[in-house]
């Protein structure tokens, strides 16, 4: 395994959900991990730490009494963690198994994670109900830099693959009066998986899209408008802007684009305050597909 990542004991309670105070409890009466510690003392865990925590987690969770945890052999560990994860539907579990393939960068467990929630839940309830939690945790973690960008990237590049491959999966239908939306992310915006889930739901539904992708500048987007006419406009902020340049932004967008409807999503866009009839602010993807129901 590389170790890339290093964390508190407040990480690993944040991402295992296991408390802080247990946590030292299993490492003081048990043995179960051995953590590091700086010259003033304080606690720090590495990857196989946190690795140990959440198969942990998962066999507990599952019934385990700590005390027959504690005389497990790793692999035997393992064993009982890969067996647990093909038969639940814990979701807490799956949240478990999708940082340990993270930390390991083990594309096969992403794989079999993946396909087993598609199998219980369909592509779209997956990635709502795990993927898009999973990564808001994830995203918290890698903006305090307790997580390495490059376990991050990993996973994320994973996901943007499955979405372009559900994506082209979809066969064209002849919905009635389709709508077409142009999809961008501003010349500052990076995150992309948000708006690749929307082009999904969008082609899923039989509309028309015309996706731009990230880092749009502003004039290549009025040129588009223009030459491809569209109803809506969507976009999401994740990271970029302070609130001012944001809400500048958008009074810009509004206005430039008056006869298009504006839709809004990503992690800032509740941060957005202006008054705009044609500006429509969704605050997560159950409220983005509420919308689209609508139309």
């Amino acid at each position: 395994m590389i170790t890339m990542g290093t964390y508190s004991i407040k990480d690993l309670e944040r991402l295992s959900g296991i408390k802080a105070h247990t946590i030292r409890i299993w490492e003081k009466r048990y043995g179960l991990i051995e953590p590091t510690r700086t010259s003033t003392n304080i606690r720090t865990y590495c990857d196989a730490e946190l690795k140990k925590i959440l198969n942990i987690s998962i066999l507990n969770r599952n019934g385990l009494k700590i005390s027959k945890i504690a005389q497990l052999t790793p692999g035997e560990i393992s064993g009982l963690v890969t067996k647990l994860t093909e038969d639940t539907k814990d979701t807490s579990s799956q949240f478990d198994s999708l940082y340990i393939s993270m930390i390991d960068l083990d594309e096969n467990l992403f794989e079999k994670i993946i396909s087993r929630s598609i199998i219980q839940l369909g592509f779209e309830q997956m990635v709502i109900q795990l993927l898009f939690p999973f990564f808001n945790r994830i995203g918290i973690m890698w903006q305090t830099g307790t997580i390495s960008p490059a376990q991050e990237h990993f996973i994320s590049n994973l996901f943007r693959q499955k979405l372009i491959v559900a994506i082209d999966s979809i066969f064209s239908t002849d919905k009635a009066n389709p709508k077409t939306f142009i999809l961008y992310l501003s010349e500052n915006e990076l995150h992309e998986l948000g708006l690749l889930f929307i082009y999904y739901l969008l082609k899923k539904r039989g509309h028309k899209v015309i996706y731009l992708g990230a880092m749009l500048p502003f004039d290549s987007l009025q040129a588009i408008v223009k030459l491809k006419p569209a109803e809506y406009l969507v976009t999401s902020v994740v990271s970029s802007y302070e609130d001012d340049n944001l809400n500048e932004y958008f009074t810009r967008i509004a206005r430039e684009f008056s006869d298009k409807k504006i839709i809004v999503s990503g992690r800032r866009a509740e941060s957005i305050q202006i008054s705009a009839q044609n500006l429509i602010i969704v605050n997560n993807i159950n409220s983005f597909i509420a919308e689209i129901e609508k139309i």
